[in-house]
């Protein structure tokens, strides 16, 4: 009885909406790796069609058990633990130099047949690092007579945000150095730092970057802060032109949209599933989604779920009784966002593409429970919100 009551408390403080969007969006993602994966699955692991499907349900269940023992930890708690699991996050990121390069970047831990991405783990580490140093300096950071200490614990909090995402650019993987940084950056803009000072912050870290940048070039020769690979990328425009040069996957996703039309070639049809695009249920799955379902069926199953997911998780934000609750979900709302913004930009040519997976909808591991655990950090807020009213 005292368990069936405790979920019955549970339940009603969750935000409801939030919860069963998100499982349909998790639903949807695996009828779609089903279709999008059966030729891979089939041809080169030899397997049953629905090999990707099993083992993304088996990561699901995995990431649902990890998701619940976050929720249920109470954000007072992170005061205690955030440096510990910072310093984990970061122990992982800086072994990551000593392994093997995988798709061009240096940022796996693979040992045996598993295989672990740490940069993942940072985000939602990171986020919570931020969140409760912020709500430890929030009065200091808000009293311009405490100035002369701003700078000081302006500084830890750069050093905290931005460490590993640096470490993570140097691995080669842009993308989730640009996530994080991004995710950083914002809490950062929304922070309770004083305007001047976000101002001077600004200014100087783009004097850094161009010092760094030039340092670099002076020391280095002829040698670029970029790959080959990574610099062909940001020639994005008119991928067809360049098919054989990197512009193939761009290019084939836009005959897969192209083929789909408005009402699509139906589950299970797709044409560039087959060698057209590589590993096309991980990154650029809506490719296939927008091949088979066509514009229509694409927008009402995957972006109006997207925008009411972001909306609430803005809404829990903005009605969080606690500071760190505040900006732990404002975090992870960015980094949804930001997924879906790169992740889609690539896909479409607008931007970029620079392999980060798509939220719900591509096949994955580590990113799939990062996720889920960001989740229940959201969830974990709108319960406290709802059920302590502590005041921030």
């Amino acid at each position: 009885m005292k368990i069936k009551s405790v979920l019955k408390d549970a339940y009603k403080g969750i935000d409801k909406g939030l919860l069963f969007v998100t499982i349909f969006m998790f639903g949807f993602g695996l009828l779609n790796i089903v279709t999008s994966s059966s030729r891979e699955a089939v041809l080169v692991n030899k397997a049953s069609v629905y090999y990707y499907f099993y083992r993304q349900v088996i990561i699901l269940g995995i990431s649902l058990i990890a998701s619940i023992v976050a929720f249920w930890c109470p954000t007072k708690k992170y005061k205690k633990w955030w440096l510990l699991l910072y310093v984990v996050a970061l122990g992982l990121c800086v072994y990551c130099f000593t392994q093997s390069a995988k798709r061009g970047a240096q940022n796996w831990i693979v040992i045996g047949g598993f295989q672990f991405q740490p940069s993942e783990l940072a985000k939602p580490v990171i986020i919570i690092s931020i969140s409760v140093l912020f709500e430890k300096w929030y009065m200091r950071l808000k009293n311009p007579a405490l100035i002369n200490e701003h700078y000081s614990i302006i500084g830890i909090l750069l050093f905290v945000g931005f460490l590993i995402p640096f470490l993570i650019f140097l691995q080669k993987d842009l993308g989730t150095a640009m996530i994080i940084s991004g995710i950083v950056g914002t809490m950062f803009l929304f922070s309770p730092i004083l305007f001047k000072e976000k101002q001077r912050i600004i200014r100087l870290l783009i004097i850094l970057v161009i010092a760094v940048g030039l340092l670099f070039k002076l020391t280095s020769g002829n040698r670029s802060i970029l790959s080959d690979a990574q610099k062909a990328r940001f020639d994005f425009f008119n991928p067809c032109s360049k098919y054989t040069t990197g512009g193939y996957q761009v290019c084939n996703a836009y005959i897969a949209f192209n083929d789909g039309g408005l009402f699509g070639l139906g589950i299970g049809k797709s044409k560039q599933k087959y060698s057209y695009i590589p590993e096309p249920h991980t990154d650029s799955i809506f490719a296939i989604i927008g091949e088979e379902w066509g514009v229509i069926e694409s927008l009402a199953f995957v972006f109006l779920p997207y925008a009411f997911i972001l909306y609430r998780i803005m809404e829990i934000s903005s009605k969080a009784s606690t500071i760190r609750g505040r900006y732990i979900t404002l975090g992870v709302g960015v980094g949804i966002f930001l997924h879906i913004l790169i992740n889609l930009g690539g896909l479409l040519g607008v931007m970029p593409l620079t392999g980060v997976p798509l939220p719900f909808l591509s096949y994955g591991g580590t990113y799939t429970m990062c996720l889920m655990i960001s989740l229940a950090l959201v969830e974990r807020v709108a319960y406290e919100t709802k059920t302590k009213k502590i005041k921030v």
